[in-house]
This record gives structure tokens, C-alpha cells and sequence, in this order.
């Protein structure tokens, strides 16, 4: 068997709109690999065409459009979401049986990074109790969701993971309740008007990294 050196971290970045199947299959393999010890860990950023996925909570009702865009069930957590151009989505393929075998700590991790990414940008984005995902507050007290997370976790390696949402076009988000929360808008950094690209969101994501994920790493268990 081929063993990963060094147990290094892979980015990827993909030009293009990738098709959904296509970034379902080579997860799997990845994290399969993974799991064998045969690949590095990766970091793969990317974008879809519009779609709608449905996690495993999704509520049938919540997908009022069903015929507007393609639809995938998914083994992520949480409900119905949207990816389309535009969107910053990011999968993360980590082993956390070499990173504290803590799933809600991963999570955590997660929501800070975009957390942090945003804040350089100057937006002030915060969790919210009982609600997954990142969320900004607009004037006069709407709140508004920036960016979703998802994830999925196989032998304590993970895959799915965030999607940030630079310059979607938001009316595809009308065919669906977002995450099945229907009291809440959703919203962009261009449409909160920011001029920034998804090169600008890539780079920031990547500086952010190491503060974030880096400190987690421990030898992984015989």
C-alpha cells in the first residue's frame, strides 16, 4: 500500500462550473483514500451549476420549484440549500482521527473560518442559536443568511463542508426554503455592496487557514 507523505493538506481550485455528480464521486473516492492512508487531506474549492441538494432532515415541502432546477439528495446534514455560479463552495476532506475526533469542534472550526474570512471584507457575521450557517444582520434588524454549512462525516473523515455566497443570483433561492427557514432572507457580499470576487474570498480562506484548522493536527492512532 501506498502511504500519503507527510500527511500533507492538498488545495485544489477548479475553473469552471463542476457538474454535482462529478464532485459526489471524487469525494468519495478522496475520503476513501483518506481513510486507507493513500491521500492527503484536500481542500477543494469550486463551483456548481444552480441546483437544489436536500440533506437529510429536508422537508419535501420546503422545495416549492421542484422542477426549476436539478435536484440531489445528498447525505449531508441539514435540509434544502442552493449551489449555483457565483457561490464560493468549499468541501473539506479532513481525517479527524488525527484532529480530536471532534465533530462539533470541526463544525465550529468551520463557521469561524467564514466567520473570520468575512470580517476582512468588513462584514460582521455571527452564529445564531439554533440555526446552522452564518448570518449578518441588515438595517433594520433583518437577518440574513451569507453562507450555509454542511457536512458529513465517514469513519472520522469528513467531506461536504461550506458555501459562501459571493455573487449569486438570489432569486434562485425563491424555489426554496433555505435550510427550511422561511422567517429569514438570504443574502451576498455583492448585494450587501461589496465589490468582491470569488479570488478575493479564495485568498482570504486560504489565509485564515492555518489559525483555524492548523493547531488541530495530532499523530494519528495506530
Amino acid at each position: 500500500m501506498i502511504k500519503a507523505e507527510n500527511n500533507a493538506l492538498e488545495w485544489k481550485y477548479s475553473d469552471g462550473l463542476v457538474d454535482y455528480d462529478e464532485a459526489m464521486a471524487l469525494m468519495e473516492q478522496r475520503v476513501a483514500d483518506i481513510r486507507a492512508g493513500t491521500a492527503s487531506e484536500l481542500v477543494w474549492f469550486l463551483q456548481h451549476p444552480p441546483l437544489y441538494t436536500a440533506g437529510t432532515s429536508a422537508d419535501a415541502q420546503d422545495l416549492m420549484s421542484p422542477d426549476r432546477f436539478p435536484v440531489y439528495e445528498t447525505g449531508r446534514g441539514g435540509q434544502y440549500t442552493y449551489h449555483g455560479p457565483g457561490q464560493r463552495v468549499v468541501y473539506v476532506m479532513l481525517d479527524l482521527a488525527r484532529r480530536g475526533r471532534d465533530v462539533r469542534q470541526f463544525v465550529s472550526r468551520l463557521e469561524q473560518w467564514v466567520i473570520d474570512t468575512l470580517s476582512e471584507f468588513n462584514v460582521s457575521a455571527e452564529r445564531r442559536d439554533g440555526r446552522v450557517g452564518v448570518w449578518v444582520t441588515r438595517e433594520g434588524g433583518r437577518e440574513e443568511k451569507i453562507a450555509a454549512i454542511g457536512v458529513r462525516v465517514r469513519k472520522w473523515v469528513t467531506f461536504h463542508g461550506i458555501c459562501i455566497n459571493v455573487e449569486p443570483d438570489l432569486d434562485h433561492y425563491t424555489g426554496i426554503v433555505p435550510c427550511g427557514i422561511s422567517e429569514h432572507g438570504v443574502t451576498s457580499l455583492v448585494d450587501l455592496g461589496l465589490p468582491v470576487t470569488l479570488f478575493d474570498v479564495d485568498a482570504v480562506l486560504r489565509q485564515k487557514w492555518d489559525s483555524i484548522f492548523e493547531d488541530t493536527s495530532t499523530n494519528a492512532e495506530d
